[in-house]
């Protein structure tokens, strides 16, 4: 029988290298996702639209508050974490439009 603080241990090891290879996931697909939003916002830039698009930023807000429900996160989280991406695009657009 295996020691139990051993079993712990290999277990607590396991989580965290699946915690890491999400993280890493995580920075990569933010990163794709940016570079799509920065090519949104130079369109903007080249034809004079605003760097915001609130009836977009309600569809997806809800859009994601679907999935999280779905995928069992809490839906506030998800909410406060897209407003925070999405605050990020804004600014990115915004110096697009300088």
């Amino acid at each position: 029988m295996t020691d139990p603080a051993a079993r712990a241990a290999a277990l607590l090891k396991e989580h965290r290298e699946s915690i890491d290879r999400l993280d890493a996931i995580l920075v990569y697909t933010l990163a794709e996702r940016f570079k799509h939003t920065q090519a949104v916002g130079r369109l903007k830039a080249e034809h004079a639209l605003p760097p915001s698009d609130p009836s977009r930023e309600a569809e997806q807000i809800a859009r994601l508050e679907t999935l999280s429900v779905d995928a069992d996160l809490d839906p506030e989280f998800a909410k406060a974490f897209l407003a925070f991406i999405i605050e990020e695009v804004i600014h990115h657009h915004q110096k697009f439009q300088k």
